[in-house]
């Protein structure tokens, strides 16, 4: 089914103001339809050569002639728009909306259309991106090099002007992209694809003091990284924000996942600021709050000080009220415990060392997981970049050489 054209009196102005605008076409292929872009001069358009875009209005007469099945906007770095593409979320029946794609809605609170396929929305807003991903499950943002497919088909109750919204999008990468390398991989069907902490999840805390877990932070294997954080130093990231879910992912793992002593202890660090107490979400969380919440969510280890161990899985449930510090699936002898034969036995200064030791290296060892794991989400990058390179040259080998004017990002369909 072919979506109705838009108008100029269902779009923003700003928008039409822009020659930004082609053509698109359906067309299938590999078996899945997808949506190109289509020059009003003939043969396709590029979402990175202006010379292929057009005014609204030609492009719009292109489509009524029966030239293309709609039109589209361009995002490129000469604008400062960000378009937000929420899909599979919207039952184009009732019109009933997954809670997280109305959040996200609610939150950017800015133009706000139904997708072509009534299934899920664009969003336009005026903005930046953080780096470091831009697409995750049925979130996708885009700023530069793609193109929407526009409907006019506005979403009541969302304004119909196209509102500057940098803040709000650094908090929805936050805690959708940044950590998205460090989830467990559960998707439930209300979110696009992140796991957030629920009654179901244990997080066991500790009995460390906020003083103990600044110091052993400090001296662990990735005690400088921490130290940097906890001054406020955040050269190391592309966004303050980044740096603040870094460090609270540290101090998810010293506090033992205790939310109240994150928040304590983020609140004495250098990263602190007016931010950490703003309201940023639908359901009326604060941006600290959610940040706590998406670094307790992504960590998988805990510190437990009461095995002289550096670790404690995370179960499912508690076994033991009393809290004993070992988890269900934790083997009874753990080679970094100490249990004397009997009461007169002391530790001699070699135990001593060795017990240190052990735990230098386990410092090291989650260093180095938490290096593996931030290589293994940029290979996911670098995989699917290449899929959509091969994707453009195949679509490329169907045209005549006298089209072959677009680059290979140019037909992307969103």
């Amino acid at each position: 089914m072919t979506p109705p054209l838009p108008t100029r009196d269902t779009l923003p102005d700003t928008l039409l103001e822009r020659d930004h605008w082609v053509g698109w076409r359906k067309q299938t292929r590999g078996g899945d339809e997808t949506k190109v872009p289509v020059s009003v001069n003939g043969g396709y358009a590029s979402a990175t050569d202006a010379v292929t875009w057009t005014t609204f209005d030609e492009a719009l007469a292109y489509a009524r002639g029966g030239a293309a099945d709609g039109v589209g906007f361009v995002f490129s770095t000469d604008d400062p728009y960000v378009g937000i593409d929420l899909d599979k979320c919207r039952t184009r029946e009732t019109g009933e909306t997954e809670a997280w794609a109305t959040e996200i809605i609610d939150q950017l609170a800015s133009y706000t259309e139904i997708s072509p396929s009534g299934t899920g929305y664009h969003i336009i807003v005026r903005g930046s991106l953080p780096p470091e991903g831009n697409r995750t499950g049925n979130l996708e943002l885009y700023e530069h090099a793609r193109f929407f497919t526009m409907t006019g088909d506005h979403v009541d109750e969302t304004p119909t002007t196209v509102a500057d919204r940098t803040d709000e999008l650094t908090a929805i990468h936050g805690a959708y992209f940044e950590t998205q390398h460090t989830q467990s991989g559960t998707q439930t069907s209300n979110t696009p694809n992140i796991t957030t902490t629920s009654s179901t999840v244990d997080t066991p805390g500790n009995d460390l003091t906020d003083e103990d877990v600044v110091e052993r932070a400090s001296n662990a294997a990735n005690g400088p990284k921490f130290s940097r954080l906890w001054k406020g130093d955040t050269s190391a990231y592309d966004s303050h924000s980044e740096a603040d879910m870094a460090l609270c992912s540290i101090l998810a793992f010293w506090t033992g996942g205790d939310t109240a002593q994150i928040d304590r202890l983020l609140r004495d660090s250098g990263l602190y600021r007016k931010k950490w107490d703003e309201t940023h979400f639908a359901d009326g969380s604060t941006y600290g709050e959610k940040t706590i919440e998406r670094s307790v969510s992504g960590t998988s280890d805990f510190y437990d000080p009461s095995q002289w161990s550096t670790e404690v899985r995370r179960s499912s449930s508690r076994t033991d009220t009393t809290r004993t510090g070992r988890a269900d699936h934790q083997t009874p002898h753990d080679p970094t415990s100490v249990t004397p034969t009997d009461s007169t036995k002391t530790a001699t200064p070699r135990d001593t060392d060795t017990l240190e030791r052990l735990k230098d290296l386990q410092s090291h060892l989650e260093s180095v997981l938490e290096e593996n794991e931030r290589l293994h989400a940029e290979l996911e990058t670098e995989r699917e970049r290449r899929r959509e390179l091969e994707a453009a040259v195949a679509a490329g080998d169907e045209t005549d050489e006298s089209d072959r004017g677009w680059s290979l990002f140019g037909w992307f369909r969103r």
